[in-house]
This record gives structure tokens, sequence and C-alpha cells, in this order.
């Protein structure tokens, strides 16, 4: 989900660029999250041929009608994160 939420929110990126945005993971996870999704038909994969070889990574259409149902998620957790430090605010106060 970073993945698409990053290339739907901020545009087409490289590999090097998506992994600095991705903490914690390794070279190997994004090399096969991004050929998942690519056979998947979500992101599209462009090659150029230049040295050093140049990769960028893009939404498809299929990866575009994603950003809507990223977007709901996005707020959902939002809105929980709030409530639950209302919550715990709450708790704390009746606690004293």
């Amino acid at each position: 989900m970073l993945i698409l939420w990053h290339l739907g929110k901020e545009g087409t990126k490289r590999f090097g660029e998506l992994k600095s945005l991705i903490p914690g993971i390794t070279q190997r996870m994004l090399v096969n999250q991004l050929r998942e999704l690519e056979e998947d038909l979500i992101i599209d994969r462009k090659v150029y041929p230049v040295v050093p070889p140049k990769v960028e990574y893009s939404l498809t259409k299929q990866g575009v009608s994603l950003m809507p149902i990223l977007d709901s998620m996005y707020e959902w957790g939002k809105n929980y994160m709030e409530n639950v430090a209302e919550t715990e605010e709450e708790i704390k106060i009746s606690n004293k």
C-alpha cells in the first residue's frame, strides 16, 4: 500500500526514491513488490536506454482507480488514531 500511496500522491518515482520513502524495506522486498504490482497491471515500469540504467515506476489506470480506496483507508486510520487518543485521555482523567 505504501508504494501505491507514494506513486498516487507524488507521481512517478525511481527505485531509489521509493526505497528511501519506505523505512525498513529491503531492496529484495521492494523489487518483489514492484514486480508483483507490475504483473498485476497496477504499476507501470518504464526503462530508459541510458547508462547507468534509468527505471521509473508510475500507476496504471487500474492503479489510479485504487486511490479513492487508499484515501478512505487513510481517513479511517486518522480518525481511529484520534479516537484512540481521546479515549486514552478520558481514561487517564477518570483514573485520577
